[in-house]
This record gives structure tokens, C-alpha cells and sequence, in this order.
């Protein structure tokens, strides 16, 4: 069996600085200078460990360094490496790796990565092999990632065993530079063949929100009545078109796509990072307003990096408030709501069920899984 694994190191080091995304030399060096850090080598190291049964039965090609060498030998895996070493990966290296494994054979690729990794995968496999994708960017539209790194390698354990078929699946972007300015322009690109298990597999995120502006403002009113009793707490506002209508009844400006804090009414701080939300908190009473990604049911680690699994765990899981219409949570077909915090210990403690603010006057209690 011939396995292919391509990471990209630079996928997701964005998130948690607040930059929503690291597509372009000059925003990864802005996010180098804000203190990111790789995140996708680990990503890819939880899945390979799921692989390790077969590492004496397969033949796994990879590129050099981190984009896959480094962590197959870690993990005790003797990999065919191709290419040459980089300093520094860019997209087309991404494209050469892929190339040169289908030159190999090879019967299934794994890439870690984003939106723009699958793209990049996307532009040289298309439907030659399947595909199965490491979640590891700050975008994740497409249908070709799992939902959790381990998820990834037990897909590509039981393909490998033969005990999967195949289904189409969407590779979609967005413009990173809209995207900070808070607009959302997806672009269908194309679709790849994954390995498919439902239960595993990431849906393709579902756009916009189907809802009359009354729920929404309804939402938004309870909201801002928990504000009023708790004086003096920060409330670390997340990102989504669910929350623009809280921030909207606040009378303040809000960062659609990134995180704002606010206390006692007041804009504290607009669009910030992890370490900055870390440090204005800094062990003060404290509590985070999530939404609910239609379709895909995360509330933590799809687009809200800078909640981190340090963030969540400092404030605490009691202290989270979840809104999402009515329409959301159906969506979702009776799935769970997923938290991908990155930290195992803090993911495990969203297991069991929570409340979500639907309108004004309802509460519902959904089942929560940490990934």
C-alpha cells in the first residue's frame, strides 16, 4: 500500500494571532512577528499515530522536514522522502509533493492543512486518488477534511484495511482579503474523492443563516440582559453573523470575523489575538459568546482560533454562552455540537449537553462533543 502525506507547516498559524488566515508572504511574516507558531506538524502527528498499526505495511512518500519527514520519523515511520528541503514552504511546493506522489502511485493522499492547501492538492489530483484532509488552517469550507486530526487517520486506516468507499467532495475558498474585512465570498473550485465516513467527515459549511431578524434581535436582547447582570465582566465576544446583532444592540462597532471584548457595555478591545485576550483578562471574571457554524456544528476551532484551548480553559466552561437560531441546530440532523480547541483536556470537558440560547424566551439543551 502506498500512502502519501504532505503537510503544510504554515497552515493555521493566523488563528490565534487574529489574522484568520496566513495565504501571502507578508501576513506570514506578520504572524511570525506576532508571536505564531507552526500548529499543522502537531495536527498531522495526532493522525499518523492512528496509522502506526500499518507503518511496516506501507510505503509512505513525503517531503522533507516539516512537511511530513520530520514527523513520520518521530513517529517511527521509515518514509520514502521526494523533493528537496525549503527554508520556507509556499503553495507550489505543496503542488510539486503532490505531483511527485501520484508519479509514485500512491493509493490514497493525506494532507494537513486549509482551504488553500486543498486548493493547491486540488490543482494537481483533482479525482486521480482519493484525498483526506488534516484540519489544520484558519479556513475550513471544504468537504475534504475530516473533523478532527485523529478522525483523519482513522479514515485513512480503515481505506487503507478496504473497508471504505469513496464520495465526491466540495474544495472551497475564500478570499482572505474580504475575509478580514468581514465579508465572506466562498468559491466552489472543484471536488476530490475522500474515503467516506459520515460521522467522521467534515460538512461543507452552510452559508448564511436562515432566520427572521426578530430571532436574531431576540437573541441579542437576552444576551445583553446577561450582560447587565454581571457588571464588571469581561464578555469576550466570538465571531459570526448570530453575534453582529449583540454587538448591533450594544451600539458598537463589531469585527464580524474575529473577536472583540466588551465590558460593562463598553468596547474594551476590537479584533484580538489570543495573547491579548489572555492578557486583558488576566484571571478577571470572564465569559465567551459563541455561535454555532451552520452545518458543521463547531462552536470552538473553526474560525475562532483565538479562543484557544488556554482561553477556554482560563475562563471555563461554565462561563460559555452558546447562541444559534433555531435553524442551526436543526441543521446539525440531531449531530452534536463540536469543540477542536486543539488541547485534549480541555475539549473533554464539553462532553455531555448544553444550553443554547435559540430566542428571546428559549433555551435549548444540545449534546456537546470535544473532539
Amino acid at each position: 500500500m502506498k500512502l502519501g502525506l504532505i503537510i503544510n507547516p504554515i497552515a493555521g498559524m493566523g488563528g490565534k494571532v487574529g489574522l484568520k488566515g496566513t495565504d501571502g508572504p507578508e501576513i506570514l511574516e506578520k504572524a511570525r512577528k506576532l508571536g505564531a507558531v507552526e500548529e499543522s506538524p502537531h495536527k498531522a502527528k495526532l493522525a499518523l499515530k492512528i496509522l502506526a498499526p500499518l507503518k511496516d505495511k506501507i510505503e509512505l512518500y513525503t517531503y522533507p522536514g516539516k512537511m511530513g519527514e520530520d514527523e513520520a520519523r518521530e513517529l517511527g515511520f521509515n518514509p520514502i522522502v521526494l523533493g528537496s528541503s525549503k527554508d520556507q514552504t509556499v503553495s507550489q511546493d505543496t503542488e510539486d509533493a503532490a505531483r511527485e506522489m501520484l508519479n509514485k502511485g500512491i493509493e490514497l493522499l493525506i494532507f494537513a492543512g486549509g482551504d488553500g492547501t486543498a486548493r493547491n492538492v486540488y490543482n494537481v489530483v483533482g479525482d486521480k486518488v482519493p484525498v483526506i484532509g488534516i484540519p489544520a488552517g484558519v479556513k475550513i469550507h471544504s468537504g475534504v477534511y475530516a473533523n478532527h486530526p485523529k478522525s483523519a487517520g482513522e479514515i485513512a486506516l480503515r481505506y487503507l484495511n478496504g473497508e471504505l468507499n469513496t464520495k465526491e467532495a466540495e474544495v472551497m475558498d475564500i478570499d482572505e482579503d474580504a475575509f478580514r474585512k468581514g465579508i465572506v465570498t466562498a468559491k466552489l473550485y472543484g471536488y476530490m474523492r475522500i474515503p467516506y465516513m459520515p460521522e467522521l467527515v467534515q460538512n461543507q459549511k452552510s452559508g448564511g443563516i436562515a432566520t427572521e431578524e426578530e430571532v436574531l434581535e431576540g437573541i441579542a436582547e437576552k444576551v445583553i440582559e446577561i450582560m447587565e447582570e454581571e457588571p464588571d465582566t469581561y464578555f469576550i465576544i466570538g465571531s459570526g453573523t448570530t453575534i453582529k446583532p449583540i454587538m448591533k444592540g450594544l451600539g458598537l462597532p463589531n469585527t464580524l470575523l474575529g473577536i472583540d471584548i466588551v465590558k460593562n457595555k463598553e468596547l474594551i478591545a476590537s479584533d484580538v489575538n489570543e495573547r491579548q485576550i489572555l492578557d486583558i483578562i488576566n484571571g478577571q471574571k470572564a465569559k465567551i459568546i459563541v455561535t454555532v457554524i451552520g452545518g458543521q456544528g463547531y462552536i470552538f476551532g473553526r474560525g475562532n482560533q483565538q479562543l484557544s484551548g488556554e482561553v477556554v480553559k482560563r475562563v471555563g466552561k461554565d462561563n460559555v454562552i452558546i447562541v444559534a437560531t433555531k435553524d442551526k441546530l436543526q441543521s446539525l440532523d440531531n449531530r452534536p455540537l463540536l469543540v477542536d480547541t486543539g488541547d485534549d483536556e480541555v475539549n473533554a470537558m464539553f462532553k455531555g449537553y448544553m444550553r443554547v440560547i435559540i430566542n428571546y424566551s428559549t433555551v435549548a439543551v444540545h449534546p456537546v462533543k470535544g473532539l
